[in-house]
């Protein structure tokens, strides 16, 4: 009995030293229950401000993609047509008392643009920069115990101001952090691994301490490193001081023998987790993300990761998740990052400016190589009102703080300080190039930096005649790759943008030759009267290159480290080569909704091991209508393709083909392709022509989600006949009703001229598809999404809520 009693008491000290730890800082998600309003309200800093017309809701927020499309808006074409303005937003919340003796502080993932906070009337700061994350200390001015008011003025009014959509708003996470006075300060470490081998690898860490309190403090500083199973494998500890008020950086090196490395395809992650203790007391414990990787760029032999030779098969990504804008929530991310993954993909270029907390974290853990990119402009503008304004305040710590905040990521591989910039042009980019790079080696040395350069003439290129880069990285222009070597004799590069071809999702006029549309800037092109793109990689813009011809050429030159695509994703603004009502991109390899285009299966087929077979386009035409069959397949030797049954021949890829192709003469039934390798079956792939049409198809990505007010979950929507094929052409509209857990957030349907609304509670199928996009209310209740269309009947899909 007595041996119980010191069992449970045992026990409970335990789980209170558990949760007295989990205590020492915390950190508090702030998103919930704030209040917004359109307009400039100076007095909302105001304690006694009355906000009964103002509206509640939950960070993260972008009211840009709530407006309505405006041919005059003056975001313009590049941002989608969409509003832009002042806002608002304001919360009230209470301390407790007993976090008197602690540094409290807020934490902003990102605002666009122009913010000023406010907490309980006195600001606390501006800043212009709507990608860079940042906080303020409040301890000085908030009242423990008691209410406070904090306001966020911001300010996107001054248009345009971007070359693509930005989102307006508090459009990322907010957090309120609670530490002791002694702790580790705002992105306070930095770990390194200077030797790195499947053997053994080294650990640098540098902790920079923060010692808010009055007077000097002793402390044990407890470095653990803990690997995927949160086992510890290594640890140090020693006795430091520190002075009154001050910052100051500690070291500790560690090692771990046999470490599993970090690569794309198993990307082992290890933490690193930091203690402090003054006498026995633990007052703060913060996590480090750590992944052991070496890599290499050749000048010969292009990207190696730990020794491995790797192609860089990348895309270029925008910041913004479609029908959210720019609305950052994890769950769009991840299935991003999962179809890009799927499709083959191992490298995403944050274009062009400083992604998401999330949107970084997500690569680690997937195995992303990321190029990660600070600025589009330097001090000479590309739009009006764009970030050369803001350059000379503030470029020095906008560049600080995105390497701060981004360099213990194992996925981040390269520093991009630059997208085809205008001082490429003239000798000011030399100086901008030498300091810019400075500062990125003054706080972290283990990766190069590079720069997105569109001019391959030497003499034309005052950037690369810096002699500042470590990686030389060229827009497009790929039929000059060959002469690189000679060119730029010895030098690492990397084709750090390339493709902007041009399709849409299921649109198909058949190919007779490749087209550029326009031919040059300005030019008048023969384009299609309802503002779409053959989907047959066959069209592309005037400065870029279909995907197959970029691919072939890239696969080719082993020099060349890798390629980023222009774009994994369609994104709204930049609709080339359309004006309105065209208000999104058509560059993407995937839609705007996140449904894939054909070409999507080439680069799986090029990219992944996964065994695959793909032919397109659907099988609903006229009577005899000559309709050109395309297949995307691997690990075959040849592909013979039917029609009812009837062979129309065995055909393979020759020399450098991505594609094999047949003309066919439409009759109703069945298409069929059957790969085979040695002649034995491979896999075998049909598409049958769609009859009338007999309900909606539902298609959730997932069965359950959480509660939790953020957990979305994409549904797939389609009219399908009684043999349960989809409707190719279908262009009916749903409307959507969504009960219990939910509510709906989005829809689209991934047609770039589309202008109804983002946030309507209908949607009309283009090309046979949408997707509605539901989100936890918080409500333990399962969540039914009901659908209809004219005469059809109603149909239900059920997501679970855990």
């Amino acid at each position: 009995m007595i041996l119980k009693k010191i069992i449970i008491t045992l026990t409970i000290l335990f789980s209170v030293s558990i949760f007295a730890q989990k205590q020492t800082r915390i950190v508090e998600d702030f998103n919930k229950n704030w209040n917004f309003k359109l307009g400039d309200y100076p007095d909302a800093i105001q304690a006694n401000f009355d906000v009964k017309d103002w509206r509640a809701l939950q960070l993260p927020h972008d009211w840009s993609i709530e407006g309505a499309f405006d041919k005059d808006a003056k975001t313009k074409q590049a941002q989608g047509f969409l509003p832009a303005g002042k806002g608002w937003y304001r919360k009230v919340f209470s301390i407790p008392a007993n976090w008197k003796n602690k540094t409290v502080s807020i934490e902003f993932d990102g605002v666009f643009k122009n913010s000023e906070v406010f907490i309980n009337g006195k600001s606390l700061g501006m800043r212009p920069n709507g990608y860079i994350s940042f906080g303020y200390d409040l301890s000085k001015y908030v009242n423990f115990g008691k209410e406070n008011v904090i306001a966020v003025k911001v300010d996107n009014d001054a248009q345009p101001n971007s070359r693509w959509y930005t989102g307006s708003g508090i459009y990322r996470n907010v957090r309120l952090v609670a530490s002791e006075k002694l702790h580790v300060g705002k992105w306070g470490t930095f770990v390194t691994t200077p030797e790195v081998s499947a053997a053994k690898s080294k650990i640098h860490l540098e902790v920079t301490i923060d010692n808010d309190n009055e007077t000097s403090k002793e402390f044990k500083l407890v470095t653990s490193v803990l690997n995927a199973d949160n086992k510890e494998v290594a640890n140090l500890t020693s006795t430091e001081k520190i002075s009154a008020k001050t910052s100051e950086k500690k070291i500790h090196d560690l090692a771990i023998n046999q470490p599993k490395l970090w690569d794309t395809e198993n990307p082992y992650l290890y933490k690193v987790v930091t203690k402090i203790y003054e006498k026995s007391k633990l007052v703060d414990n913060y996590e480090t993300p750590l992944g052991f990787r070496f890599f290499s760029f050749d000048s010969e032999k292009g990207f190696s990761l730990n020794g491995k030779p790797t192609k860089i098969l990348g895309v270029c990504l925008h910041h913004d998740n479609g029908a959210l804008g720019a609305v950052e929530n994890i769950h769009a991310v991840r299935r991003k990052l999962t179809l890009m993954k799927e499709m083959g993909a191992n490298a995403i270029r944050m274009s062009h400016n400083p992604h998401s907390l999330e949107m970084m974290q997500l690569c680690n853990e997937m195995g992303f190589i990321v190029q990660d990119e600070a600025f589009d402009v330097w001090k000479k503008k590309k739009v009006t009102n764009d970030y050369h304004k803001d350059w000379d305040a503030w470029h020095t710590q906008d560049l600080e703080d995105f390497i701060k905040r981004d360099r213990n990521h194992p996925s981040v591989i390269m520093w991009s300080i630059g997208n085809e910039i205008r001082e490429q042009f003239d000798s000011t980019g030399i100086a901008i190039t030498r300091e810019l790079a400075k500062i990125v080696k003054s706080l972290d040395t283990t990766r190069p930096v590079t720069s997105a350069l569109t001019e391959n003439v030497i003499e034309k290129n005052f950037i690369y005649q810096s002699g500042a880069l470590d990686l030389l990285g060229f827009n497009y222009k790929h039929e000059d790759y060959k002469d690189f070597p000679t060119r730029f004799k010895g030098q690492k590069i990397l084709a750090s943008e390339s493709v902007s071809a041009l399709e849409t999702r299921g649109h198909y006029d058949f190919p007779d030759g490749i087209k550029a549309w326009p031919t040059k800037h300005g030019a008048p092109f023969d384009g299609n009267a309802d503002w779409t793109v053959s989907a047959y990689d066959q069209v592309k813009s005037y400065w870029g290159a279909t995907h197959e011809e970029n691919w072939k050429t890239i696969k080719s030159q082993d020099f060349m480290a890798g390629t980023f695509i222009w774009t994994g994703f369609d994104y709204i603004g930049e609709p080339d080569p359309y004006p309105y009502p065209a208000r999104s991109s058509y560059f993407g390899i995937v839609d705007l909704a996140g449904l894939p285009k054909d070409v999507y299966y080439m680069y799986q087929s090029e990219w992944s091991n996964k065994t695959m077979l793909y032919i397109f386009p659907h099988w609903n035409w006229k009577k005899d209508q000559e309709v050109e069959v395309w297949a995307y397949y691997n690990n075959a030797d040849e592909v013979e393709l039917f029609l009812n049954g009837k062979s129309l021949g065995t055909k393979s890829k020759q020399n450098d083909d991505l594609h094999i192709s047949w003309k066919v003469k439409f009759e109703p039934g069945t298409i069929k392709a059957i790969s085979r390798k040695n002649g034995k079956v491979v896999l075998e792939k049909e598409i049958h022509t769609a009859g009338e049409p007999s309900k909606i198809n539902l298609k959730a990505e997932k069965t359950t989600i959480k509660n939790d007010t953020y957990d979305l979950v994409y549904v797939t929507v389609s009219i399908i006949d009684k043999d349960g094929n989809l409707l190719p052409n279908a262009m009916d509209l749903i409307n959507f009703e969504v009960t219990g857990g939910g509510k709906l957030v989005g829809v689209d349907n991934g047609y770039q001229a589309n202008l109804d609304s983002f946030k309507a509670n209908s949607c009309k199928l283009f090309n046979g598809k949408c997707v509605a996009i539901i989100q936890s209310n918080g409500k333990k209740e399962n969540i039914q999404l009901k659908a209809t269309a004219g005469n059809l009947q109603t149909s239900v899909v059920e997501v679970k809520v855990e």
